[in-house]
């Protein structure tokens, strides 16, 4: 039995284009054990009105991996249309119809036993930048 505790995960998404916490977007995390393991789906969330996903489950011992997935396109099809009169000449309004060029963003990263990774997303219909917080 290992003494050392598990690697724990937590994140938040801004939408730099708002200039606000993405509320209400799916949030999916997994995790593996080792380069050549098979990905294990442990659960998921939303984002609060805050952005954040203060509910996301534990990894389990071992985990050396980890994948979030990131559900924009819905959070995108609610506020785009808000925001239309506000940016009439915004690409996603003059381009290709989609309204978001990511539908969804993944993010992987590697993690040691016993720390914590913030992983905050800044977001907007056409990019993303994504970080290790503290």
């Amino acid at each position: 039995m290992s003494t050392s505790p598990a690697a724990s995960v937590s994140t938040h998404i801004l939408d730099a284009s708002r200039g606000r916490p993405a509320a209400g977007v799916g949030v999916r995390l997994e995790a593996r054990a080792g380069r050549d393991a098979d990905w294990r789906e442990l659960g998921g969330s939303a984002t609060d009105a805050d952005g954040r996903c203060k509910d996301l489950p534990a990894l389990p011992e071992g985990t050396t991996h980890v994948r979030l997935h990131f559900a924009v396109e819905p959070y995108f099809a609610t506020v785009q249309p808000q925001q239309a009169d506000a940016q009439q000449d915004a690409p996603a309004t003059r381009d290709s119809g989609a309204g978001v060029f990511f539908p969804e963003v993944a993010i992987t990263f590697a993690v040691v036993p016993g720390e914590h990774y913030h992983v905050p997303l800044l977001l907007n219909p056409f990019g993303y930048s994504v970080y290790r917080g503290s």
